[in-house]
């Protein structure tokens, strides 16, 4: 057992290492060919910080594991939400824009809703499956696509000095090369020691995907989140999140059922539930309490949504 927990570890830090420098390598490259620092966030970026729960989610539907592919979604959503933005939020109060309002939170809200609707066909409407089959994952990626590009659309180019370190293109290139390799490597460690825990411990795959494998994949975007928030850029950690959250529905879950349809017969109405109040309560935070800012008591209630749904997770083992 502890073997396994220490080969975990190992893919962990593969997964983390890896989305780090594919970041970094992929942002040199776009920088370097001018692109605006909000369209590097929105895809490079954003979909950088979500590699590891999409090689993770990939290769548990390569291996036939679609508990871990869809808890990891489930659980990296409800864990980027209640808990990285409730202690983003801690450090410093997030302002939410009408821009945030306009687009972004009411995607996040759709996207959730329309990950329920598609994966409990027979429970909503008595037809078919409870499952996201291929013809939805399609679907999903045509979204993301739509949601790109209008991205791209709506984005104001401007000449602001960011962040972003460029690179030379060969070490780039190393860079975004070996990025992959650690992430493809790291997740099958990750996958793999984790099923067998699962087995030696008598919990279900589901459990492990929503908890350890899910906290674990949302590394980045907590790493990231925390230091927005110490730089006083609250909405880069905001859109950092939502971003994340909207891939890992749309992206990793349309790439995911294309390779295997996958079942929902793991994930509870409990599960469901958390995550679209997950995805409301970041629209209603709007308008608690100071208006158009996710202040520290709501940061509060959102770390005890979280801790209360561990809670329940322990509780029914």
């Amino acid at each position: 057992m502890l073997v396994q927990f220490l080969i975990l570890a190992a893919g962990l830090i593969l997964i983390l290492l890896g989305a780090n420098y594919l970041v970094d390598g992929a942002s040199s490259v776009a920088k370097k060919f001018g692109l605006s620092e909000f369209i590097i966030g929105v895809t490079i970026v954003g979909i950088g910080t979500s590699a590891p729960e999409m090689v993770v989610s990939i290769l548990s539907a390569l291996q036939g594991k679609a508990d871990m592919a869809i808890g990891n979604v489930v659980g990296s959503n409800i864990f980027n939400t209640f808990m990285i933005l409730g202690v983003t939020a801690l450090i410093a109060p997030l302002t939410i824009t009408k821009s945030n309002l306009k687009k972004d939170i009411p995607l996040n809200i759709l996207v959730t809703v329309l990950l329920i609707v598609l994966g409990m066909n027979f429970t909503i409407f008595g037809a078919g499956e409870d499952k996201i089959c291929r013809l939805d994952g399609a679907l999903m990626l045509g979204i993301f696509v739509w949601y790109l590009w209008s991205s791209f659309r709506s984005e104001q180019s401007d000449d602001e000095d960011s962040d972003i370190k460029v690179f030379p293109t060969w070490l780039a290139a190393v860079m975004i090369l070996g990025g992959l390799a650690g992430l493809v490597f790291g997740g099958r460690l990750f996958v793999n020691s984790a099923t067998e825990i699962a087995k030696a411990m008598g919990v279900s795959d589901k459990f492990i995907a929503i908890t350890i494998m899910a906290a674990g994949t949302s590394m980045p975007e907590l790493a990231t989140c925390v230091v927005a928030a110490l730089k006083g850029r609250g909405q880069l950690a905001l859109g950092n999140i939502l971003g994340s959250n909207i891939s890992n529905i749309l992206l990793i879950l349309g790439i995911s059922s294309l390779i295997t349809p996958l079942s929902m017969k793991g994930i509870t109405f409990v599960d469901l539930g958390a995550i679209l109040i997950s995805a409301i309560f970041v629209l209603l935070s709007a308008y608690l309490f100071k208006k158009k800012e996710l202040d520290r008591v709501e940061a509060v209630i959102f770390l005890l949504m979280e801790a209360g749904y561990m809670w329940y997770l322990i509780a029914n083992l």
